[in-house]
């Protein structure tokens, strides 16, 4: 990772650049203000902050990555969770909601660097995992390969995942302008005694 570049909690000054970059890369409306401020809120406990950014000092702090995590116990399970299966309880999980990089700046370790960053304060706030929910129609399935290149274990495919948002807004880069998303979510689990390992 190159000098210039900085990690930082997520605050409400970089919502602007973040909400950005998240629709670049996913799609219009994949984050707005009022789902980036819900993050926010997420993601803050005991004062200690599970999101962040990743900022270029020398392109005028050009927003180039972003992990939006929600804390443990500030989320809840919804049609998407199988927790029968997570052999851990949601109080000990956070969720991982989010992971964008600019095009210009893959392949730099900063996507692992912002996990490291929000699995540290995760840990700190008791959580022996995480919880997300990938994309399994990203460009060249780069989502799911990370997150099992990271240990995270495939649980359950939902199909479908964001139909909804689609039908609300959102438009998926994938399925195009003017069609409604039809990608699915992998849910998957990264117990942080693996990541641990791993990141040595």
């Amino acid at each position: 990772m190159t000098a210039s570049l900085k990690l930082t909690a997520l605050t409400p000054d970089y919502f602007d650049k973040t909400i950005a970059l998240g629709n670049r890369v996913h799609g219009d409306a994949y984050l707005t203000g009022e789902i980036i401020d819900k993050v926010y809120q997420k993601s803050l406990k005991d004062s200690l902050n599970c999101s962040y950014v990743m900022l270029d000092a020398n392109a005028d702090n050009r927003l180039v990555g972003f992990r939006l995590t929600y804390a443990p116990t500030k989320w809840q399970l919804d049609q998407w969770c199988s927790p029968d299966l997570w052999q851990i309880p949601i109080e000990q999980l956070c969720y991982f909601k989010s992971n964008t990089i600019d095009p210009d700046y893959r392949r730099q370790g900063i996507a692992r660097k912002l996990l490291s960053a929000s699995i540290s304060a995760a840990e700190k706030l008791g959580a022996k995992g995480g919880i997300c929910h990938t994309w399994m129609q990203s460009p060249g399935n780069a989502a799911y390969e990370y997150f099992v290149h990271c240990g995270g274990q495939h649980l359950k495919t939902y199909e479908k995942r964001w139909l909804q948002d689609s039908i609300e807004g959102y438009r998926c880069i994938v399925c195009g302008d003017d069609a409604l998303c039809h990608c699915d979510a992998g849910e998957m689990i990264l117990y942080l005694i693996t990541l641990d390992r791993l990141l040595l």
